[in-house]
């Protein structure tokens, strides 16, 4: 059922992802032209991924006609394998972002509804631009997902991805102004227009604005999700390095500076915590022979520095799924600050998460968490 106007004006926000959550959305990768020995070794990283997030809450994998068969043979049985047409496997940009709102009933004093937003996409850029040329299957995975959930559609014509968009549960947005701003998304809309249409979808009041993402994360231009995300309302994670000869220390540098002026939607002075990227890695030219570079997908070229962060992680109900990178330094690092940043939560960590790296992401880029409904109050008697 698609819902007219905007989800903030009919009481719906988009939830923290520590809030309880009813499942976990991820696709199954097989494009031989983004995933390297025709996705063989990223299928099995999925499929820890997966088998990880499904200790703490359900997943459900969509995969292709072609691919379900053996989708269903490298993931546990308590792992839902759904048939879905896809053009890749990037469910935090092409699946549903979420909102809930809290309403009442005649039985219930109030709960908490969920409904998805359909945002527009074209492949991280277009035509000129984008990750691949035919992204018409991408186009309906959010509305294939809410229609098999018989939840609320909130359709929307501007282009944005999941990963390019990070939120506090309490009225605070992140963003990258590198991604949102560019003008291979919607060069008709300015910066004010973008903010005004994150608080009417969002329900945020905040959106603070960190100038870049990540280096060398050129496939999404710069995602929030790669660079910081909240710990909790007033605490972030930042990716940083120490080493100012590196590209990226410029960045961290600028993005603290201005999360360090910043206040959240409630006024809050944000603190800070630094999580130390890996490597820096590179595609090897084994790794890039192995994908079939035929002119379809964009690029995977020997050399080509990888957008490897650790803040790139899953929050799940009771854990943190956190890529490991083969770095002893710096993977030992960030499960360190990752498990003071949650004291509450267990650390897995997903060894060889270097492969989903290798095709433009990581953990939270193949996962979408759909919040619980939760009851709120007391039943009424009759």
């Amino acid at each position: 059922m698609d819902l007219k106007g905007s989800p903030a004006l009919d009481g719906y926000r988009m939830p923290a992802e520590w809030e309880t959550h009813s499942q976990c959305w991820m696709g199954w990768p097989e494009r031989p032209d983004n995933w390297r020995d025709n996705a063989l070794h990223a299928q099995r990283v999925y499929a820890k991924v997966a088998s990880a997030i499904s200790m703490f809450e359900p997943v459900t994998v969509c995969a292709s006609a072609a691919q379900w068969v053996n989708a269903r043979n490298q993931l546990p049985e308590n792992i839902r394998v759904v048939e879905m047409s896809m053009n890749d496997s990037w469910f935090r940009d092409t699946g549903p972002t979420f909102v809930v709102s809290k309403s009442t009933s005649s039985s219930v004093i109030s709960q908490q509804n969920v409904a998805g937003i359909d945002w527009n996409f074209n492949s991280w850029g277009g035509f000129s631009d984008g990750c691949y040329q035919d992204w018409s299957l991408d186009l309906l995975v959010a509305r294939k997902i809410l229609e098999n959930e018989r939840l609320p559609r909130f359709p929307h014509s501007i282009v944005l991805e999941g990963g390019s968009i990070h939120v506090d549960g309490e009225g605070t947005c992140l963003t990258t102004e590198e991604c949102l701003l560019n003008k291979n998304r919607n060069p008709h809309l300015n910066k004010e227009q973008i903010e005004n249409e994150l608080k009417a979808y969002l329900g945020v009041r905040k959106v603070i604005w960190l100038p870049h993402g990540l280096y060398g994360d050129d496939d999404t231009n710069g995602h929030i999700d790669n660079m910081c995300c909240f710990v909790k309302p007033g605490v972030v994670l930042l990716s940083w390095t120490d080493d100012e000869n590196d590209p990226q220390y410029e960045r961290s540098v600028e993005a603290f500076s201005v999360l360090s002026g910043a206040t959240d939607a409630n006024g809050r002075k944000l603190q800070i915590i630094k999580l130390h990227v890996p490597g820096p890695l590179y595609m090897t030219d084994e790794e890039a022979a192995g994908v079939i570079q035929d002119g379809e997908a964009k690029p995977r070229l020997p050399g080509t520095r990888l957008a490897a962060s650790y803040v790139n992680f899953y929050i799940a109900n009771g854990a943190i799924i956190l890529p490991q990178f083969g770095d002893p330094k710096w993977d030992e690092e960030a499960a360190r600050v990752i498990s003071e940043a949650f004291p509450d939560y267990e650390v897995v960590r997903i060894e060889g998460a270097r492969e989903i790296v290798l095709g433009g992401g990581n953990i939270h880029c193949i996962t979408q968490q759909q919040p619980a409904i939760i009851p709120h109050g007391t039943v009424k008697d009759d």
